[in-house]
């Protein structure tokens, strides 16, 4: 069975499209403050691992939490260039990875991990005016839309479950024109647009004017608790602290125990040059929404503030031995791919081309969302698993991480989606194996009107099931 991403695209189109195309995100092709790598060694309450959003979060609300504090928060590039400057810039509401996955695996607290979830993104927004902080914030909401005819009833019980508006054929096509949308699901309150190095940026402004020290360049080789501080050692120098946060996302852990909960899969983006009036004015898409398809390799798009769109998703690819390289990067078999699926989507959009072309790896774990855990004596706490929706659960989890630390249970700690963490991948061969087998399902059950093969009901029964 085809699916509408099947049909044929001329290749000279592709090629003319991509020609142009610079590797490197859109979002980061901006000029961008520097900060001093540590040269000489340093003490301090809290130390902060990793300069992206989880980081930035956490040193921000630790600053506020605890204005007496010396903090210091370090990152062995610059802030915000891993996966915090080159997602989608959707700000998801969800801390689950969706709410099938939430209710298989906690049922009993979906209903207040999707109330904490929408206080989180209320929060994000009320942090980002209150600081004044320029992001490109949009509350412009989420259409999701069915490409496929068995698609059509996902949505239309998703909106008899209160999960938006049920769209029709007609309907959705009014909000953005494309041929292969066969119905949507509208939702405004659960979703937000941001610039996600602009968020990145800004975030690290709102820090060092609360006090905290950032060091980029500073690379954290180990951490050792043998003693009354913890002692982290640098190339240039030594950090002292009392506690640390480790907001390291997919890169590896200083701590051994986390080797295996973890592994890279990238994903892989495209973005347009601005659109003129004319072309904007052939899809309509006169809302701004985020829009993402249903499929289990799906697509997620968007417009920027000057109207390029950013496209990205589906061809999710994991590398035999969990490694994040620069190489992995430019794939052009995947930017090829993404091109055709934009123009099977768009034709009336045949004569744009792609001004960017980035990719980067997504910290995946076996439940899809994050995890956290304590270690030192209690002196040291983490996370990582966000499986790319981490723009808006990074900041839920930067306050778990400091409740952690704080010692005092709180309705965030008491959560069993916060004191269990999830089953670890096996070691290579098995882990690619596996991940492949899973993959190649996902695309069998998008070409089989959803049906799930038996590997993926096992895995379902297993709880390792995935539901995008």
């Amino acid at each position: 069975m085809r699916t509408v991403f099947d049909a044929e695209v001329d290749p000279a189109l592709i090629d003319r499209a991509l020609a142009a195309s610079s590797l490197g995100s859109v979002w980061l092709d901006m000029p961008r403050p520097r900060h001093p790598a540590l040269t000489r060694s340093a003490s301090c309450d809290l130390a902060v691992i990793g300069a992206g959003y989880t980081g930035l979060w956490t040193a921000l609300h630790a600053a506020e939490r605890h204005p007496d504090w010396r903090i210091v928060l370090i990152d062995g590039h610059r802030v915000g260039w891993a996966a915090s400057g080159r997602n989608g810039g959707f700000v998801d509401a969800s801390l689950t990875h969706g709410e099938n996955n939430g209710k298989t695996r906690w049922p009993n607290e979906i209903e207040k991990l999707d109330a904490m979830g929408r206080d989180n993104l209320d929060g994000m927004q009320a942090d980002i005016a209150r600081l004044g902080l320029d992001t490109e914030w949009q509350r412009t909401g989420m259409l999701t839309v069915a490409t496929e005819p068995h698609q059509i009833d996902w949505l239309a019980q998703a909106a008899a479950a209160g999960e938006g508006a049920f769209l029709d054929r007609e309907a959705v096509r009014a909000q953005v024109d494309s041929p292969t949308y066969q119905a949507g699901l509208f939702e405004r309150a659960t979703c937000a647009l941001v610039h996600p190095a602009k968020l990145a940026i800004e975030l690290a402004r709102a820090c060092a004017d609360a006090g905290v020290h950032i060091h980029e360049h500073t690379d954290a080789r180990s951490i050792n608790s043998g003693g009354a501080v913890l002692r982290i050692e640098t190339p240039q120098a030594v950090i002292t602290a009392r506690q640390a946060v480790l907001a390291t996302n997919v890169f590896p852990s200083l701590l051994r125990r986390n080797s295996f909960h973890v592994v890279p899969v990238y994903d892989y983006v495209l973005a347009t040059e601005p659109l003129t009036d004319a072309q904007l004015s052939r899809i309509g898409w006169h809302g701004r929404q985020g829009v993402g398809d249903c499929a289990n390799q799906f697509h997620y798009y968007r417009l920027t503030m000057d109207n390029r769109i950013v496209w990205g998703g589906y061809d999710a690819v994991y590398h035999f031995g969990r490694k994040v390289k620069a190489g992995y990067e430019d794939r052009p078999t995947t930017y090829r791919k993404l091109a055709a699926h934009f123009f099977v989507t768009f034709p009336q959009l045949d004569d744009v081309t792609f001004s960017h072309r980035w990719a980067g790896a997504i910290d995946t774990n076996t439940r899809f969302c994050a995890h956290w855990g304590m270690a030192r004596n209690g002196r040291v706490a983490y996370v990582n698993g966000f499986t790319g929706l981490g723009v808006g659960a990074a900041r839920f989890a930067a306050d778990v991480c400091l409740d952690l630390l704080d010692g005092t249970p709180t309705e965030r700690t008491e959560l069993e989606m916060v004191r269990k963490r999830p089953l670890p991948f096996p070691p290579e061969p098995l882990a690619s194996m596996g991940i492949q087998a899973t993959r190649w399902s996902l695309d069998r059950a998008d070409h089989a009107a959803g049906q799930r093969n038996l590997l993926l009901r096992s895995l379902d029964a297993l709880g390792l099931g995935f539901d995008s």
